[in-house]
């Protein structure tokens, strides 16, 4: 495809975006990922994905794009949002960093969603906000209200503070880094949530069943690792063991939502796996990904199942 046609194609995703906001289906301030190359859904584009945090836009590049196609790419983001701080990555490069590379430089960056807002980072790979994960976070919003959760490799908490909002009797959090935690303790400030009910241990999940058992059972479990974690969890050795603990920390009719962003899993492969292992639970639903994420192979996409214990 030319240069001319894959501008097109983003082109029509920002005036889509733009005509969502002026029809009142979406917010102009809730983040979200403008284009998404990686579902190989854009011929020629696999490589490029653009995310919008209000004011800013982060664009991440998985391969070398050519010079004028960058530059013509970031002049027309450049117009299109007025101004805005246009920060990249180059994914492909051994240390990506993110550089501002269009607008002024920002003092703080956040992602919003609805009422809450989430600071974001860019002094690391990964921002502390996942925009692919929104399903599974709409999910937990339906059903939080009253509800003990646990949210394993909680990461920067969000999961967890969408179900504090959502009214959550009591929240744990678990992750292997405590600097996520400390920004997920921030969060929680940020949006005036109290936290007199929510818990934080920076302590590595497959280690710490007892302390897990202690607190449990749980109405709802959101299990979200990394697909590869070199040291801590790979998903193609270590989730079977998480699968297999299950049914000693979920309470009778309690609900278990299974994350996996890994493409070494089919769904078909992931779903035998979980039931495989789990026991005691029963299959209720695979989340469907969100609109601004198209695949062309929904057996590789991002896989959000959910599953009932029994009595």
């Amino acid at each position: 495809m030319s240069e001319c046609g894959s501008l097109a194609l983003v082109e029509q995703r920002l005036l889509l975006w733009r005509q969502q906001v002026a029809d009142g289906l979406r917010s102009a301030e809730d983040s979200c990922r403008l284009f998404h190359g990686r579902g190989h859904y854009y011929p020629g584009l696999e490589a490029l994905s653009i995310d919008y945090f209000s004011p800013a836009l982060v664009v991440t590049l998985f391969a070398e794009l050519k010079p004028d196609f960058e530059t013509a790419l970031l002049d027309k983001l450049e117009v299109f949002f007025d101004g805005a701080a246009i920060y990249l990555q180059r994914r492909y490069l051994p240390a990506p960093r993110y550089e501002c590379v269009r607008g002024e430089v920002l003092e703080r960056v956040f992602a919003q969603r609805g009422g809450l807002k989430f600071e974001l980072s860019f002094a690391q790979q990964n921002i502390g906000f996942f925009l692919d994960i929104e399903p599974a976070r709409h999910w937990l919003e339906q059903r939080a209200a009253g509800k003990s959760v646990l949210n394993l490799f909680a990461y920067t908490c969000t999961f967890s503070l969408v179900a504090s909002a959502a009214g959550a009797n009591s929240v744990l959090n678990m992750d292997l880094s405590s600097r996520s935690l400390n920004q997920g303790r921030y969060n929680y400030r940020l949006n005036e949530l109290s936290q007199e009910s929510v818990r934080f241990y920076a302590n590595d999940i497959l280690k710490s069943w007892s302390r897990l058992k202690r607190f449990g059972p749980y109405d709802v479990i959101v299990c979200d690792p990394p697909s590869f974690q070199k040291g801590s969890f790979v998903a193609t050795k270590d989730y079977q063991k998480l699968l297999r603990r299950m049914n000693t920390l979920v309470a009778d009719n309690g609900e278990l939502l299974l994350c996996l962003n890994s493409p070494e899993y089919s769904y078909s492969e992931f779903r035998s796996l979980c039931e495989q292992h789990l026991q005691g639970f029963a299959f209720v639903e695979r989340l469907q990904p969100s609109e601004d994420f198209p695949d062309v192979d929904e057996q590789r996409a991002l896989k959000l199942l959910v599953y009932k214990r029994l009595v």
